[in-house]
């Protein structure tokens, strides 16, 4: 075993990676640099700023009216107005009065215009009537009325804003009403990122055999901007030892340099390998008890951090916001920013890798029942946190891409727990800046039609959704708990032979949806199916040890009626469970399996030949508690607009 082999396995707990990390590059805020205003936003302020004028520089106008001495309007009545002399031309904005305003005279004055000499009020128009070159004042004013004095709002010597201020555009408004057309910022972190891997091809390039493509880069470079750095693309470098060092020493005139890829041991992997030759201290965490994210890299060329992420999307994430985003937010002089968290109930049971802390993406579905919380998780009269929301883990693993795109926040089991109970009150950390609840909430049985339906709806009603495919039973069972507003289902009843119908209880309303054709699925031209019946094909797919099933994941309707069609019969396969019909239809024209069931609409658009085995209803089930809510009432007539009917027909569906 080498000592790089050991290193690795020295899997250590993740604050004790990051102390050794943050130990081995001792960081502070990157000095300044001067910037046009117009390129100030989301930048850090380097020093603080003094105001060198008066805002205003002049005793300003803040309505259209008379500019007056306010002593001479007291005692004005709607009755009995008092009367001055009208003097000089309209004060408007951008010029100086030339006469000063004496006892007994007004001078008329445009909103935004210098106050003449010896006013100190200003008479609204509309509290006033001209005749000839005499005014009737019908209302008096206080000193100072409809007036903003010179300096009230900055004054000249304060200081505005202070070093280590993030500009927003309330900031940057702030600048430019002081003239200030340079501002001294703290230098943005510039980061290297670099892609490892023979399979890996850019956006926009075609793929070959066993090729995905580079979103990694992307990600990365974006949540580099997002923290204040600016990303500096090196490309994507193939599993070339000496190519990947040249490319690396380019790299390192960056202040930090992230690797994606290659922080496994195994023999494609050489990241860590040539990160360990750099130079001193180098490789100083290798390995951290994390799920995802344990093979990350944390190494060292001097005080200059380099980070090889693993490789997986989801884990290449997590891993930089623990290790690499305080870095950045420290070089570009930002503070450390609190996540916001809410609490939830976990709707099942999670099992965990006991020794690991484990981060699981959540999906957030808002519970009716429970009072409006605040964003700590306080209810409104600042008693004991209640739960407002259920927490949907997204178990697709740390290679989905969509995953994090589509969560709305994790939560963390700690390493000693070995599963988080059915029921638990969780923290979840959201991602993010606030947390937006959907529209309207579906979870059930993935349909492509009801993804139709989603869409039509947000088009023409603007009313966004969210939808958990957890099979017809996951969503059934989230229904009665009031956890959702629909849930899409085809379970059948193998006691009456009817689907949904003997299912539906009084707590729910069950809405009718449409017919879907159930079948086997295969490549067009293999005769184990082509023109065979479904016993036949069921059969001949079993004989052969070579045939390969995709099945369904667990409580879905498909996969009852699979379980069904193959009684005690395991074939090669059946342990790999797609969750949804278009992952089957995916897996089958990829040559991943050689069978499986799903919709006919399905089959069709991936050009797969079709066994007809059954026709199912797909129906709805609200929750009694949401029948009125008028986002569900707008999906039922949605569904019921002979229009949209129509389309789903041309789509395949049995209407």
């Amino acid at each position: 075993m080498t000592a790089q082999q050991d290193q690795f396995l020295n899997v250590i707990d993740r604050d004790e990676a990051e102390r050794r990390f943050r130990q081995a590059v001792p960081l502070q805020p990157l000095g300044g640099e001067s910037v046009p205003l117009n390129q100030a936003l989301g930048r850090v302020l380097a020093r603080d700023v003094v105001a060198p004028i008066d805002v205003p520089g002049f005793d300003r106008a803040n309505v259209d009216g008379f500019a007056v001495r306010a002593e001479d309007t007291f005692g004005a009545e709607e009755e009995k107005p008092c009367r001055l002399r009208i003097v000089g031309e309209v004060v408007t904005p951008g010029r100086q009065p030339r006469q000063a305003i004496g006892p007994g005279t007004a001078m008329p004055i445009a909103t935004g215009a210098m106050l003449p000499r010896g006013a100190d009020a200003v008479v609204m128009i509309e509290h006033t009537d001209a005749v000839g070159d005499t005014l009737l004042i019908r209302r008096p004013v206080a000193p100072g009325a409809n007036v903003t004095f010179a300096g009230t709002d900055i004054g000249r010597g304060e200081t505005v804003l202070r070093r280590g201020t993030l500009l927003t555009a309330r900031e940057t408004g702030v600048l430019a009403a002081l003239g200030l057309a340079q501002v001294e910022v703290r230098k943005r972190p510039r980061v290297a990122i670099l892609s490892t891997g023979d399979e890996l091809v850019s956006p926009g390039r075609s793929l070959g055999p066993g090729q995905i493509y580079d979103c990694n880069a992307t990600i990365l470079a974006h949540a580099v901007t997002e923290l204040g750095g600016e990303p500096i693309l090196f490309g994507i470098v193939p599993d070339d030892a000496e190519l990947l060092r040249e490319r690396l020493w380019e790299a390192l005139s960056c202040d930090v340099v992230l690797l994606s890829g290659g922080t496994s041991k195994g023999s494609g992997d050489v990241s860590y390998r040539v990160v360990s030759d750099l130079g001193k201290p180098g490789i100083v965490v290798h390995g951290v008890a994390l799920k995802p994210g344990k093979p990350i890299c944390l190494a060292a060329v001097g005080n200059k951090p380099i980070v090889v992420l693993p490789g997986f999307p989801t884990s290449a994430i997590f891993t930089f916001h623990e290790f690499v985003a305080p870095i950045i937010r420290t070089l570009a002089g930002r503070s450390e920013s609190a996540q916001e968290t809410v609490q939830a109930r976990l709707p099942f049971r999670i099992n965990s890798e006991k020794g690991r802390t484990e981060y699981v993406l959540v999906n957030l579905v808002e519970l009716m029942e429970s009072p409006a919380l605040s964003r700590t998780g306080q209810d409104d009269r600042g008693s004991a946190p209640s739960v407002r929301y259920a927490a949907y883990p997204m178990g697709k693993g740390s290679g989905s891409v969509t995953t994090y795109s589509r969560a709305d926040g994790f939560i963390t089991i700690p390493r000693l727990r070995e599963y988080l109970d059915e029921g638990e009150i969780v923290e979840v950390r959201l991602l993010g800046t606030g947390l937006a609840p959907a529209d309207l909430v579906v979870i059930g049985s993935h349909c492509v039609g009801l993804d139709f339906l989603l869409g039509r709806l947000e088009e023409r009603e603007h009313i966004r959704s969210k939808m958990l495919a957890v099979g017809s039973q996951g969503g059934l069972t989230s229904a009665r708990r009031g956890e959702c507003d629909l849930a899409g289902i085809h379970l059948l009843d193998p006691r009456t032979r009817t689907y949904n119908a003997p299912f539906v209880g009084q707590d729910l309303v069950l809405v009718p949806g449409y017919g879907r054709l159930q079948g086997i699925v295969f490549r067009r031209g293999d005769q184990r199916f082509e023109g065979k019946t479904i016993a036949e094909a069921v059969r001949d797919a079993l004989a052969d040890p070579e045939c390969v099933l995709v099945n369904r994941n667990r409580g879905s309707g498909t996969r009852i009626l699979i379980d069904e069609l193959l009684g005690e019969a395991r074939p090669p396969g059946y342990a790999a469970e797609a969750r949804s019909h278009n992952a089957v239809a995916a897996a089958v024209a990829q040559g991943r399996a050689d069978w499986g069931v799903c919709i006919w609409s399905v089959a069709r658009d991936a050009g797969l030949g079709f066994l007809p085995l059954t026709e199912e209803r797909y129906d709805f089930v609200v929750p009694r508690s949401r029948w009125q809510r008028p986002v569900v009432q707008a999906f039922v007539r949605l569904l019921n607009d002979p229009d949209i009917r129509r389309d789903l027909h041309e789509m395949g569906f049995v209407l």
